[in-house]
């Protein structure tokens, strides 16, 4: 087997849980960065990696059935990158306009506690999706009003 071949079978990268979230946060940041504004997205950015790592550390042990310190860990790590959304996107809107990605997040963030607990990967996967989908939805609207001009 070639290295590429081996690549392509055994890809050295981890499983990703919010590849959303942590792509434009990272963009976010990026474009924050270009233009030497020190923004909230970046702290988005930072907790999405910390959760998503964790997240792979907690789905490697839900798969091993074993306990892990990612899974003590993921609670807070999603509390965290929800904190560091509502900086991001501001208190007044999250309360506001975006109540429904919140409540959203919340139930997403639940649902994924829960799984944890019980041992249940299908749900955890399932429930990333509604919480990667939440809090990726809630930075580009954020991206989305200061791009749009202001009558």
């Amino acid at each position: 087997m070639t290295a590429r071949t081996e690549e392509l079978v055994h890809p050295k990268q981890e499983p990703t849980f919010l590849p959303l979230t942590v792509g434009v946060a990272r963009s976010a940041a990026t474009e924050q960065a270009d233009l030497g504004r020190r923004e909230p997205a970046g702290e988005v950015w930072r907790r999405a990696e910390e959760a998503d790592s964790a997240a792979a550390g907690c789905w490697a042990a839900l798969l091993g059935g074993c306990d892990s310190a990612e899974r003590k860990s993921l609670p807070a790590r999603l509390s965290a990158l929800a904190e560091a959304t509502t900086g991001y996107v501001g208190q007044r809107w999250w309360l506001g306009h975006g109540s429904a990605l919140r409540r959203r997040v919340a139930e997403a963030q639940l649902r994924i506690n829960d799984a944890v607990r019980e041992g249940d990967g299908a749900e955890f996967a399932e429930a990333f999706v509604g919480y990667d989908q939440a809090i990726a939805t809630a930075v580009v609207s954020v991206q989305s009003r200061l791009e749009s001009p202001t009558p």
